[in-house]
Formats: structure tokens, sequence, C-alpha cells
């Protein structure tokens, strides 16, 4: 069989490539189109952390790159991937490269790597342009969005409008997933719940988004250990019992109070929006729910930031801690898939 001919030998682009999606393959596949060689230049971890402290490590950005060549089926010795230490690369001085990827916003950096290549005396890079990919809101499907929770690595959102804009009813087959917990569980004696707690504050690594507790025993036992959470969601009853105000959770300790109506077995657009406001927030917030919060992880997972950590109680039990991820945000869309719209 012939050799397919290109038109260039290499293809070169930069970038973070965080949360790996849709708009990289779109960038990497335009690449391919003319080019024998693409090399890629993943910006390394000090770069990185410039941009977010919440994107992924070079390690694991390099191998989703790689996943997707597999996955792919393209030939892996079409491609080179390799770190970037600086805003420019190789870029100016790989005299055999014919091509560069340029998405709007790394256009202006393209024009000034030609510009240095031709004081170098080098032949100028095509610069092939790449159109953002949007979403169904028009948006762009970007690394910083999906870092933010908005939308998944293929631009859908996490919460469909119909769930979002009415009553979510509990289901049997809910109740039968949601009988493996969504966590880590901390184990400790159920009349020292700071035992427990503490064990679960000292796995914490790494940075986080925002810390959301539910619960009011979870709530009370973190501000006791002197640590408020970002967001916590109470509803002054523990066990089905109303807890008496020796055990209340002191709600002036929070710089923002909002109210909501969530009956039991139920996820209400009340909680949703309280969630999304509170959300929004720049100071500690505590969501007073009228009815019962039991179910707020789901939807809190759905609207909370990557790496945002939710923690709530196991009665008798402990604590559980669940980091918010996508893997996590996509068992939480499909445990949603299951309950009733009404």
């Amino acid at each position: 069989m012939d050799e397919i001919s290109y038109k260039h030998k290499i293809c070169l682009v930069g970038g973070t490539f965080d949360r790996f999606h849709s708009g990289h393959k779109l960038l990497l596949e335009s690449g391919l189109r003319d080019s024998k060689k693409l090399m890629i230049y993943v910006t390394n971890d000090q770069l990185a952390q410039g941009k977010s402290p919440l994107v992924q490590s070079y390690e694991d950005r390099v191998e989703s790159i790689w996943e997707w060549v597999d996955e792919s089926g393209h030939d892996p010795s079409r491609f080179f991937v390799g770190a970037l230490n600086d805003n420019f690369g190789p870029a100016p001085d790989m005299e055999d490269a014919g091509a560069i990827l340029a998405t709007p916003e790394t256009e202006v950096g393209c024009v000034q790597i030609n510009q240095m290549r031709v004081n170098k005396g080098f032949q100028e890079l095509e610069i092939i342009m790449v159109p953002h990919l949007l979403d169904a809101n028009q948006g762009i499907i970007s690394s910083s969005r999906i870092r933010a929770g908005l939308i998944d690595q293929d631009g859908n959102m996490w919460l469909d409008d119909d769930w979002y804009n009415n009553d979510l009813v509990m289901t049997e087959m809910v109740l039968d997933e949601l009988k493996n917990p969504m966590g880590e569980l901390f184990e400790g004696p159920e009349n020292l719940p700071e035992v427990a707690m503490q064990k679960a504050l000292d796995s914490f690594s790494g940075p986080q988004a925002m810390l959301i507790a539910v619960g009011d025993v979870t709530v009370k036992t973190l501000l006791d250990l002197k640590f408020t959470p970002d967001i916590a969601l109470i509803d002054g009853v523990t066990k089905r019992e109303e807890l008496p105000d020796s055990e209340q959770v002191e709600t002036s300790v929070f710089a923002n109070v909002i109210h909501a109506i969530n009956p039991a077995g139920r996820l209400t657009p009340d909680l949703g929006d309280a969630i999304a406001e509170a959300m929004g927030e720049d100071e500690s917030t505590v969501i007073v729910v009228e009815g019962e919060e039991d179910l707020a992880p789901l939807l809190v997972h759905l609207m909370a930031p990557i790496t945002s950590t939710v923690i709530y109680g196991q009665p008798k039990v402990g604590v559980v801690v669940q980091h918010t991820s996508l893997e996590v945000k996509e068992r939480c869309r499909n445990i949603l898939s299951c309950f009733e719209v009404e």
C-alpha cells in the first residue's frame, strides 16, 4: 500500500489539556489531517498550577491523551507527547515543523512564534485555526467550565432542565442504589462524633474547591472543631427526631443564611435554587431546610466544582467523605434519572 502523502511532516500544539474533553479531541484531529506526526506539548505542573490549583497532574493529563489515542484507533507512532516548560516550547527552534494548531485565544502566541522563527531564518508555520466547540447553551466547552462543575467533557449540562424545574420523587430503585455509600467511611463512636470527624479531616489532601457539610450533627461537629464549612445544609432533625436546643447548629456563625423547602424523599426546585445561590456566595453559607436534606448530596455534587468535598453523617457509624469528580457527578446523574419527575 502506498504511503499517505501529508502536507506537513510535523504539526505542533501546546496546551494544558486538563480534563481531556471534546474540544481537545477536535483540536488534535485537526492536526492529524494534513500532518504525518502530531507533537503535543503539555504544560508542566508549575505552569499549570499558575492557571488553577485544581488542574490535574501532568502525568494524569498526559495519560488521558494517550488513552484517547488508543480509543480512537489512531497509529500511536504519529504522536509525540512531551512537557511544555515555557510559553513557547520548542516551536521557535524546530526547523522541520510545518504547522501549529491554534484556538482563538492562542493565535497571538502562534504569531509570536512565527516572528521568532523568521528572526532565526526558519520558515513560518502554517497556523491551523480550530474553532471552539459549543454546548447546547452556546457556552464554550472548556477545561475551566468542566472544573467549575458546569458541564461534562462532552459539553452536556449535569442537571437536566426537567430535574431542576420539577419535584423529583425518590423511587425503590433510588433507595437500592443509595444503599451503597457514596464515599469513604470514617468510623467513630456515636456519642463522640468528633472522633470520626477528625479522622475525616486528617484524610484531606491537595487543594479543594469547597467543603460542603450535610446534616446537623455533621455541621455542629465541624463547628465544634473550629472548622466552618463553605456550605452547610441542616434541617434541625437527626434520625427523624427534632434536635434539642443545645444540639442545634448556631446559624449566626455563617455569613449567609438561606431557607429552602424540601419534603422528605424529594428533591425540590427550591432546594436546587438554594444550593445554586450558596455556590455563588464568596462567604460561608448555611441552608436551613424545612423538611429533609438527606438527598441533598446528589444535587450538591452535580452543582459543585470539581475537587469539592461533601461530608455527611452515617448514623451510629461515623461520617462519609466524598470528593466531587467527573465520575461522582456521572453516578449522581444516573441516580437522578431513576427519580420520578412530578
